[in-house]
């Protein structure tokens, strides 16, 4: 999602091509979706009998309830945090910037990572940061896609909601409790990034 939300941030920004709106509504497609029919289609496209899948499964390629799958429903669903958190800094970058770092021989590479890089890294972190506590308790759309397969694809959701459906409510309560603590660990990591980053980005040069 950093990757790839990333790049379509940034197609979407700088450049222009047919059917730039179609592209530009669909990265909110996961949002408008709700999340059990999210997870239906992904596996009506992905298994074995699917209009992807059936292509996939002879070559050896299994997607729809193994653990690939899962990863490709959460990237579906997390996606346009990233993308819709780095957009509008991405727009609202100073391109004067980039001109005088082009002016006194800077490569494309050299100015995406110095200049540009340092000033949306906030930004994508905070979409990271909201995709993964999105991914971390996601249920719809990965319930059909996962399979749920003992110690193949299993989904914490689900072994939640099975410690429930036993009665075991002190189990169903570490579960949840060992979700909760990486999800605000990693936020507490994503702020402190933050504020360094801001405090690196306002210091004298």
């Amino acid at each position: 999602n950093l990757v790839f939300g990333l790049l379509i941030a940034w197609v979407l920004v700088r450049y222009k091509f047919p059917g730039k709106k179609i592209v530009d509504a669909l990265v909110d497609l996961p949002f408008a979706l709700p999340t059990a029919v999210a997870g239906i289609s992904l596996t009506a496209l992905l298994a074995g009998n699917g209009w992807i899948g059936q292509y996939l499964e002879p070559l050896g390629i299994q997607l729809a309830f193994k653990p690939a799958g899962i990863v490709i429903a959460l990237i579906f669903i997390g996606l346009p945090f990233v993308v819709r958190t780095v957009q509008p800094v991405l727009e609202d970058a100073e391109k004067e910037l980039e001109e005088a770092a082009t002016s006194l021989g800077a490569t494309r590479l050299q100015i995406f990572v110095k200049v540009i890089l340092p000033s949306i890294t906030p930004a994508l972190l905070t979409g990271f940061a909201m995709a993964f506590a999105r991914a971390v308790g996601e249920y719809g759309s990965v319930i059909f896609i996962a399979g749920n397969m003992p110690m193949i694809s299993e989904i914490t959701p689900l072994i939640i909601i099975g410690k429930l459906e036993q009665y075991d409510y002190a189990g169903a309560t570490a579960v949840a409790v060992v979700m909760l603590v990486i999800s605000f660990v990693l936020l507490l990591i994503i702020n402190a990034l933050q504020a360094w980053q801001r405090r690196h980005a306002g210091a004298p040069a």
